[in-house]
């Protein structure tokens, strides 16, 4: 049976709460509840909480509870399906069924194994009538919001998303590698609320020596910051960098055996990890692998163009938010470095997803035809 206009309604609003897990909750997914009791009152809401704290269905019975409101008999809106295993925390599934949760409806499944329609077993099984949106627009609005989730569980891979800041003609930055700043603040705001969404900022080498930047979470609210990934073949990170001073994990991922700049790397408080491939560069698909046993489910790349050409040769890009500046700078640094081409067809297909001002800027955000058919 088809949810009712105020089921869809409940479940985007509970997507909207699950925004409060941004920079928080990872690895674990963004999740949001709502829940109002037996006479159709609201009772409570909640959101995930960072990794090992009470998940979004917990959060709204707490704060049911405070207000001294009943959710017995109440009907619960959830924008993933109730966890139903033992991980840090107490399966949410069993949390509802105690509380006397008569229904629950759900925008769509928990790919994770150890839940993956579990949960949803589990309630039926206790009398609690259970509810799954049909596919549309609410299952998107909660799948996107993790989709580096579902791409790290059943791609066994992050969702890659690259940044490009550049002026309408393509240019990254003048000749002489000046590029502060192309685009506006309030496109580089925007920049760090993408960042905010990542367990996972990397860049290279060339970028970190070219403009030493801090690659953390400054201009929005975070209460989590992302890890910080250099691909430094050589180890030629300098230890007065400045992301590695900014409290939080960095990872250097290199390829040469250079024990002592290796060293001195974790003395600086690096992570520090040999990942060669044939060609003595960092092997991409090897780090890619680190990163999704590391939990990491959204990885953001900010680059110069030599590292974004061999990310988009291979494949590896999902998604590009590009921001335009309405500039014209001539001739300057590329976005990216590919190879010529013989042939128009041989180009890579991808399509807008969506097109929005930011500030005096343009940001663009395309997708690679069917990076995200993993969702169904």
């Amino acid at each position: 049976m088809a949810l009712s206009a105020t089921d869809h309604q409940r479940l985007l609003r509970a997507v909207d709460l699950a925004q409060g897990s941004l920079g928080l909750s990872d690895p674990n997914p963004r999740v949001g509840c709502v829940i109002h009791g037996v006479d159709g009152s609201l009772a409570g809401e909640g959101f995930t909480q960072q990794a090992g704290g009470a998940h979004a269905e917990v959060m709204a019975m707490r704060d049911a509870a405070q207000a001294g409101r009943s959710v017995a008999g109440g009907t619960a809106w959830v924008s993933l399906e109730p966890c139903a295993h033992h991980g840090r925390t107490p399966p949410c599934a069993d949390a509802l069924i105690a509380a006397g949760i008569a229904r629950v409806v759900v925008a769509t499944n928990d790919p994770f194994p150890q839940v993956a329609g579990r949960g949803i077993e589990r309630l039926r099984a206790a009398g609690v009538e259970v509810d799954l949106a049909e596919p549309g627009a609410t299952t998107r609005a909660a799948q996107q919001l993790n989709i580096g989730f579902f791409s790290r569980v059943l791609r066994q891979r992050p969702w890659v998303r690259m940044k490009i800041a550049a002026s309408v003609d393509g240019r990254t930055a003048l000749p002489n590698g000046s590029s502060q700043w192309i685009t506006s603040e309030a496109a580089r705001i925007d920049g760090h609320a993408w960042r905010r969404r990542a367990g996972a900022v990397l860049t290279g080498i060339g970028t970190v020596l070219a403009d030493d930047p801090q690659l953390d979470v400054r201009l929005v609210p975070t209460q989590r910051q992302p890890l910080r990934v250099v691909v430094d073949s050589g180890f030629n990170t300098p230890t007065s960098a400045r992301l590695l001073h900014g409290g939080g994990r960095v990872l250097i991922a290199g390829a040469r055996e250079l024990p002592d700049r290796m060293e001195a790397l974790r003395k600086a408080g690096a992570e520090v990890q040999r990942l060669p491939d044939a060609h003595g560069q960092v092997d991409l698909p090897a780090l890619m692998e680190r990163l999704t046993v590391d939990g990491v489910n959204e990885l953001h790349i900010e680059a110069g163009a030599r590292l974004n050409g061999a990310l988009l040769q291979t494949g590896w890009v999902d998604e590009v938010l590009l921001y335009l500046a309405p500039k014209l700078l001539g001739p300057g640094r590329d976005i990216a470095r590919m190879p010529a081409l013989a042939a128009l067809s041989q180009a890579q297909p991808w399509h807008f997803d969506q097109v929005r001002t930011v500030g005096a800027d343009l940001c663009i955000q395309m997708r690679l035809d069917g990076a995200d058919a993993f969702l169904g």
